[in-house]
């Protein structure tokens, strides 16, 4: 592949880019497919119709956030308490976002800005992995992205159709489900012995942090304190 003047691979948005990522992320997006189930189920039984659910899945697509907030629903609906809480979770899509900003930087703004609303876990650990692969598929977000969102939908109305006769998804082993595409994205992810010090702090300060507080920070401090720690064995 040619290189840009800087020495850089080129960053280019594409149909074949966008094929490659829908392509790659169908397993993956599968398995979303059940954590959409479950929000479904839950979504119902906490009293959203059927189109109300997915219309959320449809918009807001972040299945945690998502799951909040159909829990803390009531009558009248806890604005602040669902807002407060769902920013806490999300935060740590700011540092996925920067993640992505030596290849986003590179594109036209609604290429960028139009593919990182399909940013999520599993689709910035794919693309991730293929930017920093060299393939300069900078469409691949996208491509992943629209995979899982179709899976995400259609499971919304499915679990949120059926949910009554569901009951609870955990005994059908469904709560499992995204535990195990992360632990397969993170086989993907894992470089060796460089990776190992900054996981190690993200994973003790998330374990600590969970004990320590309540909600969600945890996801973030443990991600904060990892990425500091790489940025500094990198910069030494």
């Amino acid at each position: 592949m040619s290189r840009d003047t800087d020495g850089r691979r080129p960053v280019t948005f594409t149909v074949d880019g966008a094929w490659e990522g829908f392509r790659r992320c169908l397993p993956v997006a599968a398995g979303v497919g059940g954590y959409g189930l479950v929000f479904g189920v839950v979504a119902k039984q906490s009293g959203l119709s059927v189109a109300e659910a997915a219309l959320m899945s449809a918009t807001v697509f972040a299945g945690a956030a998502q799951l909040i907030a159909v829990e803390l629903w009531a009558d009248p609906i806890p604005i602040v308490a669902v807002l407060t809480t769902t920013a806490v979770v999300n935060a740590r899509y700011v540092l996925m976002g920067a993640s992505l900003r030596p290849w986003f930087a590179r594109l036209r703004p609604a290429h960028a800005y139009g593919s990182v609303f399909f940013l999520i876990d599993e689709t910035w650990a794919l693309t991730m992995g293929e930017l920093s692969e060299g393939s300069g598929h900078g469409a691949f977000m996208l491509g992943s992205g629209i995979a899982v969102w179709l899976f995400w939908l259609a499971a919304t109305v499915v679990g949120a159709s059926v949910g009554a006769a569901i009951g609870d998804p955990s005994r059908y082993g469904l709560d499992f489900v995204l535990p195990a595409i992360f632990v397969a994205i993170a086989v993907g992810l894992w470089e060796g012995k460089s990776t190992l010090l900054p996981w190690t702090v993200a994973f003790l300060v998330a374990v600590v942090t969970a004990d320590a507080l309540p909600g969600r920070w945890y996801i973030l401090a443990g991600g904060v304190a990892g990425s500091l720690v790489e940025v500094v064995r990198v910069s030494r």
